[in-house]
């Protein structure tokens, strides 16, 4: 058994001074759960049945017996029931109130056609105050018949009273309806920004479709959130986690104004899922010019990270390529506002990287991935070796060439499985067969000894582990043409994929030490399952449901307390 023995003075002088003749070895726990099965991800020490803690670490892992040793009076004993638990979950890569924000928006992601399409939005707009903006949806044209980006003239009619800005399920695209477009300025004269594209009919005039940086012309307007609503996003996104068993998310934060939201939260001991927060690099100074380092914070809300962007997403035709498209030979994609000039995002990096800031990048492309580890690269010849961290964001369609770079400079794939699973069922059309087999490549990465960190990039896929577990070990496309696997050589076990969901993205985190997996000293963040995730088939996965999530050893979720609601 792992055990560890805090001795408290103060329980040594109260001892004494009540007159006893025997000091406890140690106190008792506050919270034990036995006749589980557990998987520690811990190599030194895998499994185990029970699980002592006390505050909200661990202090025994082991044989019931030996952590019913740590009951004490007011011991709470949790009966696993034969139920399999492991370390929480760790999302590392979340935009989380995004997230929370798009559990109410209108669902489209489903939407199976343009006509389908049009009845949600009419249907959204009638709850919807006059003027009042209509965002979010997370549709994906590739689900319809025939496969074609939305425009303007289609949702018109069904939103005369309201602005629209609804995103593709990437988020590098979204769809404005006309009003919203004069709202913000957008003509046929207005030029394209760097880094974005305004889509145009074959008159010149804006369909409506607007890609990565050409977004920020519409966002400019948008009204931000009122403190109240960030709230009530924030606290949505925090059930989602519980009931998931997401312990921790990394949280490529759109602004400042969210880590206020979840600060205020964690004060008054209503945050119930760990959060690393990495707002845009190009506020860097935001952190840089007070002295934050890297994982700076408590064990519930920490900063101290960046991220950057090199280039959009491959469904949105923006991701950076060395070669064409195999459907458009002349389009290579598009370097982000970040790298425009690249000299830009050289600039914003050097300051992080002097201000010990973690960097966290975007990059899909092959091109793009190339360009953040030269990046990389140049800061390590100035500044020297460090233990840095840096990551690539999807790290999605590889070069070759740069796997063994990534490991050289000791860069972290990021990475998200389930876009392999839906991306799959038509990358290939994009990119040929060649390219594709570099594409979401787990076990190429691990083969050349690359570390690497399991997310989902909620909203953009659902924040359910499972998918993701699901995803990397069937790799079986949501068309189900692939039931074998799309690239099966790519597939990883249960308990790697497992692995980079809790260590992997801990490690990624700067936290490897403090939680991860269930090792004494360490967070006592774990979950108990309906099945065992360790001897089902692959293919049944899905079906398996989160029954209690602790965080700090304090009970989150509980599936058979939990309301029973229906999504929309």
């Amino acid at each position: 058994m792992k055990t560890y023995l805090p001795f408290s003075l103060t329980c040594l002088l109260t001892c004494l001074t009540a007159g006893a003749t025997e000091v406890p070895l140690r106190p008792a726990a506050d919270l034990i759960v036995h006749h589980a099965k557990i998987w520690t991800v811990d190599p030194s020490h895998p499994q185990a049945s029970g699980i002592a803690i006390l505050g909200e670490r661990i202090v025994a892992v082991g044989s019931d017996k030996e952590v019913m040793a740590w009951k004490g009076p007011r011991t709470q004993v949790v009966d696993a029931k034969g139920q399999r638990l492991l370390p929480g979950f760790n999302d590392a890569h979340v935009h989380f109130s995004g997230g929370g924000a798009a559990l109410a928006a209108v669902q489209l992601n489903d939407v199976t056609s343009a006509t389908e399409f049009v009845r949600r939005v009419a249907e959204k707009a009638k709850e919807l105050a006059p003027g009042q903006w209509m965002r979010q949806g997370e549709w994906d044209e590739t689900k319809w018949s025939p496969a074609e980006f939305p425009t303007r003239q289609m949702i018109d009619a069904v939103t005369p009273d309201n602005p629209v800005s609804l995103e593709r399920y990437d988020g590098h695209m979204v769809l404005a309806n006309t009003q919203a477009l004069k709202l913000a300025g957008i003509t046929a004269a207005t030029a394209d920004p760097p880094g974005g594209v305004i889509v145009r009919d074959n008159r010149g005039e804006p369909t409506g479709a607007l890609k990565d940086a050409a977004m920020g012309l519409l966002e400019r307007i948008i009204p931000a959130p009122r403190p109240s609503e960030r709230r009530q996003i924030a606290e949505r996104a925090l059930h989602e986690a519980a009931s998931l068993g997401v312990t921790s998310v990394q949280d490529m934060a759109d602004d400042y104004e969210d880590i206020s939201v979840y600060a205020q939260l964690r004060d008054e001991g209503l945050l119930t899922t760990r959060l690393y927060a990495a707002p845009p690099i190009a506020r860097v100074e935001d952190q840089a010019h007070i002295g934050l380092r890297h994982a700076f914070g408590d064990s519930l809300l920490r900063v101290g990270a960046v991220k950057g962007f090199a280039d959009g997403s491959l469904g949105s035709r923006t991701a950076y390529f060395f070669e064409g498209f195999t459907d458009d030979p002349s389009g290579h994609g598009l370097l982000s506002e970040d790298l425009q000039p690249i000299s830009r995002m050289q600039g914003f990096m050097e300051r992080a990287d002097s201000a010990g800031l973690q960097i966290c990048t975007h990059a899909i492309g092959d091109r793009g991935i190339s360009t953040i580890l030269d990046l990389y690269q140049s800061l390590l010849t100035t500044h020297g070796p460090a233990d840095r961290r840096w990551r690539i964001e999807h790290a999605q369609h590889m070069a070759e060439k740069d796997f063994d770079r990534f490991r050289e400079l000791g860069v972290i794939a990021s990475v998200q499985p389930y876009h392999a699973i839906d991306d799959g069922r038509w990358a290939e059309s994009r990119i040929g067969h060649d390219r594709a087999s570099r594409t979401y490549a787990f076990r190429t990465f691990l083969n050349h000894g690359v570390r690497l960190a399991f997310g989902t990039d909620w909203p953009v896929a659902p924040l359910n582990p499972m998918l993701g577990l699901y995803a990397a070990t069937t790799r079986a496309t949501l068309d189900g043409r692939n039931p074998n696997g799309w690239f099966p050589e790519q597939k990883l076990t249960i308990q790697e994929a497992i692995e980079l969901y809790t260590m992997g993205s801990a490690y990624a985190e700067f936290q490897e030490q403090v939680k991860g997996s269930i090792t004494v000293g360490k967070l006592a963040d774990f979950i108990l399952l309906s099945e065992d995730l360790l001897s089902l088939p692959a293919q049944e996965i899905p079906k398996v449901k989160v029954l209690k999530t602790w965080v700090g050893g304090r009970l989150v979720y509980d599936r058979d307390r939990a309301p029973k609601t229906t999504k929309p």
